[in-house]
């Protein structure tokens, strides 16, 4: 089960909610001194909301293997730090269905979908305000970035929500709030068969 949505939606609360094993996909991001990170255009800020910022390969193969053998190595990452510090394992626990959550879920819903072990993909939309709120929120509290930093990058993608949420559907992700998500979470468990669907 893919779980996208624009930063800040909600998405880990969801899937921790669900009850469910979880893949963190923004663990996948790139170091922050890698060359190929994109920046935001007209400023040396990195876009870590551009996909490019992002290992889909990695978190592809990470999710086959999950599916595969119910257990994979996943890296852990520091946003505050922008780097990758240690590996961890993620297993299934014999679960017939897990999460794959992150900003950029979507972008690999068609690769999902083609090895044969994507259950479902949705992203979480809460309007565009209260994302804004709960991300800043979240991201000052937690320290991952400086704070004038998250309130650029707040405002910028709170202008961008609805074109976010659009990029993401056409990805093949269903928009849906908190509470329909669940439904199609539960739904989607209830049939599911091993090896364990993404």
């Amino acid at each position: 089960m893919l779980l996208c949505g624009p930063s800040g939606s909600g998405k880990s609360l969801l899937a921790a909610r669900s009850g469910l094993p979880v893949l963190r996909l923004d663990d996948f991001y790139k170091e922050g001194d890698d060359p190929t990170l994109p920046l935001v255009a007209g400023s040396s800020d990195i876009d870590w909301d551009d996909p490019g910022s992002w290992d889909a390969d990695a978190a592809v193969a990470a999710i086959a293997e999950l599916c595969r053998t119910g257990r994979t190595e996943v890296p852990v990452y520091d946003i505050s730090l922008s780097a990758r510090t240690g590996v961890e394992s993620v297993g299934t626990g014999g679960a017939p269905l897990f999460i794959a959550e992150g900003i950029f879920a979507a972008e690999i819903v068609g690769r999902c979908r083609e090895l044969g072990v994507l259950a479902d993909a949705l992203c979480l939309s809460r309007g565009a305000v209260t994302t804004f709120r709960r991300r800043f929120l979240r991201d000052l509290k937690e320290g991952r970035k400086s704070a004038p930093m998250l309130l650029r990058r707040g405002w910028r993608l709170m202008r961008a929500e609805r074109s976010i949420v659009a990029r993401q559907t056409a990805l093949g992700a269903y928009a849906c709030d908190r509470d329909e998500a669940l439904a199609r979470l539960a739904a989607a468990e209830r049939p599911a068969a091993s090896p364990a669907a993404a």
